[in-house]
């Protein structure tokens, strides 16, 4: 049985091609970021739906407009 998977709308995969597009992007960020005393953190991109469920509720905009499930 064959899993059909889709990325989220809205996301966009970085080929191959395009990477040193973003490593040029990062090194500057990173090198302006620590020029001003900044060093790097980790967050994750993509959180449960319950987490936001239990703080601002199911109706609202955020919930209902704004996040994949």
């Amino acid at each position: 049985m064959a899993i059909n998977i889709k990325r989220p709308n809205g996301t966009e995969d970085v080929l191959p091609k395009d990477v040193y597009k973003w490593h040029t992007i990062e090194k500057i960020a990173r090198e302006t970021a620590e020029s001003f005393g900044f060093s790097e953190i980790r967050i994750p991109t993509f959180e449960n739906t319950d987490l936001f469920l239990r703080s601002v509720g199911e109706t609202t905009d955020v919930v209902q407009k704004e996040m994949y499930t």
